[in-house]
């Protein structure tokens, strides 16, 4: 048996798979610290700030299925939440540890004292806290059980005392057990699926997160209805490659070929997705939606029919019902538009723009082309997601991460140290917007110190990119959103990494180059346009009147060189609104 608590714990997460624990040690997690030295097989990452430790575990979980991360007294585990609640609601199982103040302390406004089950309740599946030995042990196993089959974040509160004290028997099980089980409709359901996608010939497939597993199970469906394959940000990685009848992402960051499909199908078939943005749903069509989760049924469109069950096990299940259809006309269509917006984006990849200017655009193209065939890829939320989605293709090998559905700054640099972590063999790179990265820059030490070979891309537009354009839509001047930025090279030099600041865009493709080939971490700084607009799929006249109405604000306010700028930068999309 374990000698004390803390070697227990250990002990029950090296039996679960945790190959690290992402913390800053402190008082009352320095027995936790000191029984992994001992223990010898989990590592113990030293990140500078438990935000970035909670966000490494959560891509590393996304990855490999589990991760854990650890904060001590208040403020310690106070500065997971943000890293944990993207964890939870990007469905990773992530075990995280929240040590607190000696027990006997509790209820008396003790020094660093908090609440853990009140703090971590909005952001967890479970969430207690142990007092005494005998009940570790079992809070641990539910909670690693809990985090795998909810798949979300399982918080265990550990007051620093308990981690000293002498383990007891341990009287539940100990194994992990992660047997999955087939969860489809029923057979009457599917057959009157099957059934209704027989009697359409306009069918959209648009599919989530949930259908990754389902790539094939997806193409074949598709094939044989003869319908339009759009997807997810979330899903992009999973369901473009290799599928003839992909027509892109719809949503704020999509393009017009899905949104165009969607729109003109009589059918539309939702497929693991909880897809937020409702404007871009279709109201005059008949929707299917299959999720694992009957919850989602009906709350993002007005679903007809919802089924419960996981895509894969019910595609499987459906496929041999459906007949072979041969009329391929909207199909057709649709692609022939496809290739059209796909042509159009290509115009802002061959602009690469000016000095001080460069085409976020175009650096994006360039990465899609150097990079590894089973790179992983991380975006910081805003612009950066917006080039990602749009420029990175996928291969059937590589991986994309980013803050998809908490949608918070900062997050891409500490995605990407779990997942070179995670795969140390594989290429990581990180689209880090220059505010985003700004938020967190401390942990660029922690690359360093663990000599993860991530190569940083900086798209360093010197302003918060996404906000900017959300007051322009809205009508309103952009104010207060512009940056003053350091040399983000500089910063990474000294802190130990190669790094270089790329102004002209005839650089660029030598020194991604370079940063790729560069054996250890590398940070390449690209001054990008700040003026770069991310247009949306469908666009609204109110977003074109608060644009005009944001213009003419700026230009009233003596920023006429704003204005100015702003149309050389967009003439192709400014054009493609009149």
């Amino acid at each position: 048996m374990a000698k004390s608590v803390a070697d227990q714990l250990v002990a029950m997460l090296v039996k679960a798979g945790i190959k690290r624990i992402y913390a800053v040690t402190g008082d009352s997690l320095n027995n936790v610290n000191d029984a992994v030295r001992r223990e010898g097989s989990i590592q113990w990452v030293h990140v500078r700030h438990e935000e970035v430790g909670a966000y490494a575990a959560g891509a590393e979980a996304q990855l490999n299925g589990i991760a854990c991360c650890a904060g001590s007294s208040g403020p310690g585990h106070v500065h997971l939440i943000n890293g944990l609640y993207d964890a939870h609601r990007s469905g990773a199982p992530v075990i995280a540890i929240a040590s607190t103040v000696p027990s006997f302390e509790f209820g008396s406004e003790y020094f660093q004292e908090t609440n853990t089950i009140k703090l971590f309740d909005d952001c967890s599946y479970y969430n207690q806290i142990a007092t005494t030995p005998k009940q570790l042990p079992r809070m641990v196993q539910a909670a690693i059980q809990t985090a795998i089959h909810r798949k979300g974040v399982s918080v265990v509160g550990l007051p620093g005392d308990l981690t000293g004290m002498d383990a007891e028997d341990i009287t539940t099980s100990e194994q992990v057990f992660k047997n999955t089980a087939e969860i489809k409709p029923s057979v009457t359901d599917l057959k009157e699926l099957a059934d209704l996608i027989n009697q359409h010939y306009k069918i959209t497939i648009f599919c989530g997160i949930g259908a990754a597993e389902a790539h094939d199970e997806v193409v074949e469906l598709s094939q044989k209805i003869k319908a339009t394959v759009g997807y997810s940000f979330r899903a992009k990685m999973d369901i473009q490659y290799d599928n003839p009848n992909e027509i892109g992402m719809t949503g704020l960051l999509g393009l017009p070929a899905a949104y165009h499909s969607m729109h003109e199908s009589t059918l539309l078939i939702l497929l693991g997705t909880d897809f937020p943005y409702t404007p871009f749903m279709p109201t005059n069509c008949k929707i299917v939606q299959v999720d694992i989760k009957p919850e989602r049924l009906g709350r993002r469109a007005k679903v007809d029919v919802g089924l419960c069950g996981s895509v894969k096990d019910t595609l499987t299940a459906l496929l041999p019902l459906i007949k072979q259809k041969t009329d391929a006309s909207f199909l057709k269509a649709q692609l022939k538009i496809y290739d059209e917006v796909k042509q159009k984006m290509h115009t802002y990849v061959e602009d690469s723009g000016n000095k001080e200017m460069i085409h976020p655009e175009y650096v994006a193209s360039q990465i899609n082309e150097l990079a590894k065939d089973d790179a992983i890829f991380t975006v910081d939320t805003g612009m950066c997601c917006v080039w990602g989605s749009r420029y990175i293709t996928a291969t059937g090998k590589r991986k994309m991460l980013g803050s998809f559905n908490h949608g918070s700054m900062a997050n891409a640099m500490p995605q990407a140290i779990g997942a070179a972590l995670a795969f140390p063999g594989r290429q990581v790179i990180a689209f880090c917007g220059d505010g985003g990265l700004s938020m967190l820059l401390g942990d660029l030490a922690t690359i360093t110190q663990y000599k993860l070979p991530i190569k940083i891309i900086v798209f360093n537009n010197r302003s918060l990119g996404m906000v900017k354009l959300e007051m322009e839509v809205a009508g309103l001047p952009d104010w207060q959103t512009d940056m003053q930025n350091p040399d983000f090279a500089l910063v990474a030099k000294a802190m130990g990494m190669q790094g270089i600041t790329i102004t002209d865009p005839d650089d660029v493709v030598q020194a991604l180059k370079e940063a790729f080939m560069f054996n250890g971490p590398a940070l390449v700084n690209i001054m990008t346009d700040p003026n770069a607009l991310a247009m949306p799929p469908k666009i609204e006249f109110e977003q074109v009147k608060g644009m005009a109405l944001s213009m003419t604000k700026l230009i009233l306010n003596g920023r006429m060189d704003e204005v100015l700028d702003t149309v050389k930068a967009n003439y192709k999309h400014l054009k493609d609104l009149v």
